[in-house]
């Protein structure tokens, strides 16, 4: 194994080279003064040396001293270099194991997620910097596990759309050849019916894959709003006056030029205004507002209908979503309308929101597209 190549000897290594350096400076530099200084109370124990005895003896006495003294000074920075190297050792081993114990739970952690172990965490440790990682680990380990949910859930709804009309295509095939419903003009109706119900789900799902992965197709232009919100309105207004919605449209007098696609911007117009007549009891109102921002020009679509909870907004846009399932069957919904109209107004470089006060209080949905000034700046 290459020593060289793991972390905490590259750690042990830096640190020797400094401990080693500043040891061999030490060293030199108390070699190169005990050979050129003497201190004061060395100098005068030497003179006193040479005052007592004859000139022999004291140049004697003066060598031991000398050298006693220099060895003594060796010693001590010697003592001292090994303890800063052990101390050295001790450190970066103490150091590494801070730093590497973290990255090997990490290195763990994410070979257990890569494993399918989407509930994987890491202990965040007391390193700011470290505690950074392993956040940022978490919320992609969440990130994950929510991605998983959401596609077992999507499995399970998509079984369940597709079960509901080839069910009923089935339980018509059954009683025609057990001779329970007549081969009639109603009965194949009934049956197309459902035909038109699974086509539905299917070009739903087939468009929501598309726009999810960026295949859309897109033609922008720059063009007035004004004339796209008022045609949208007129080919909807029946609808809605068939339920006694009063619908309004608030647009300035002046042009809203924005630059977008204009058929995927009246689809999503079209896909909001839909949900706001289905979700709208008789005798409601519609409002539909534009205005232009600093930024951006904003569309409100907003009703008095049976509002959203508090705790469904997050989850509003999601595929199959519903706030009410049995609801949203009986009408009809495949419940991928606004994830496929939010993901439209992404790619146009907009925004799709919702907002509500709470059941029955009606809701706000809030559309974005970039202006078309901004763009050409």
């Amino acid at each position: 194994m290459n020593l060289w190549r793991q972390l905490r000897w590259r750690i042990v290594a830096a640190n020797m080279v400094v401990v080693i350096v500043g040891v061999a400076l030490v060293l030199v530099m108390a070699h190169l003064i005990t050979r050129t200084v003497t201190p004061a109370g060395v100098q005068q124990g030497l003179a006193q040396l040479a005052a007592a005895g004859s000139a022999a003896e004291a140049a004697v006495a003066q060598d031991e001293l000398l050298f006693a003294f220099r060895q003594s000074i060796l010693t001590s920075v010697s003592v001292a270099a090994g303890g800063a190297v052990i101390a050295g050792i001790l450190s970066s081993l103490f150091l590494s194991r801070q730093i590497l114990r973290p990255l090997r739970q990490l290195a763990d952690s994410s070979q257990r997620i890569a494993h399918g172990h989407y509930a994987e965490r890491l202990t965040v440790p007391p390193s700011d910097e470290l505690a950074l990682v392993a956040n940022n680990f978490n919320q992609m380990a969440e990130a994950l596990e929510q991605v998983e949910q959401q596609r077992v859930t999507l499995i399970g709804n998509v079984s369940h759309e597709l079960r509901t009309p080839l069910t009923g295509l089935k339980g018509y095939l059954e009683g025609l050849m057990d001779g329970v419903f007549p081969s009639d003009e109603e009965t194949f109706a009934h049956m197309y019916q459902e035909v038109r119900r699974l086509g539905r789900l299917v070009d739903d799902l087939q468009a929501l894959s598309k726009v999810e992965a960026g295949q859309i197709s897109l033609h922008p232009q720059t063009f007035d709003l004004i004339p796209l919100l008022a045609r949208v309105v007129a080919q909807i207004r029946p609808q809605a006056e068939a339920q006694s919605l009063r619908m309004t449209l608030d647009a300035p007098p002046l042009p809203l030029t924005v630059l977008a696609d204009p058929d995927r911007t009246a689809q999503i117009l079209l896909n909001l205004l839909s949900n706001a007549i289905r979700y709208t009891p008789d005798g409601g109102s519609i409002t539909i507002r534009a205005s232009r921002q600093p930024h951006h020009t904003q569309i409100t679509v907003e009703d008095t209908g049976i509002g959203i909870p508090a705790a469904a907004l997050p989850y509003l846009f999601e595929r199959f979503y519903r706030v009410d399932p049995s609801r949203a069957r009986s009408s009809g919904g495949s419940g991928i309308g606004l994830t496929i109209a939010r993901h439209l107004a992404w790619a146009m470089g907009g925004e799709l929101s919702a907002a509500s006060p709470g059941p029955n209080q009606g809701s706000v949905f809030t559309f974005t597209l970039p202006n078309a000034v901004e763009q050409s700046l």
